[in-house]
């Protein structure tokens, strides 16, 4: 069974950096894993992946300033934010779907990102 935790949000001020950390159990080869996030009023959207071979996509919003890694010894997956905006202020969640499926299936609870101007 697949279980995803997620730790490291909090409150900053704007220029500011926080890493999100995901420790994941069950999660195999077949797994893809990524970052998605919510703000009050929006709708959920994606902010970065990363597949098997370590290649990466973000969302344009995010770029060069979201790094998304993992650690496969550790099961874990991070998110390195930087240069932070209030924009980004969201409810984060770590995500997983089946190799051959669309949509993540597996979800954490999420960790709360507040980024003050």
């Amino acid at each position: 069974q697949v279980q995803l935790v997620e730790s490291g949000g909090g409150s900053v001020q704007s220029g500011g950096s926080l890493r999100l950390s995901c420790a994941a159990s069950g999660i195999s080869l077949i797994h893809r894993m990524g970052w998605f996030r919510q703000a009050p009023g929006k709708e959920r959207e994606g902010v970065a992946t990363i597949e098997n071979d370590r290649s990466t996509s973000y969302a344009d919003s995010v770029k060069d300033r979201f790094t998304i890694s993992e650690d496969n010894a550790k099961n874990t997956l991070y998110l390195q934010m930087n240069s932070l905006e209030p924009e980004d202020t969201a409810m984060y969640y770590c995500a997983a779907r089946r190799s051959w499926e669309k949509e993540p299936r597996y979800w954490g609870r999420g960790t709360q990102v507040t980024v003050s101007s």
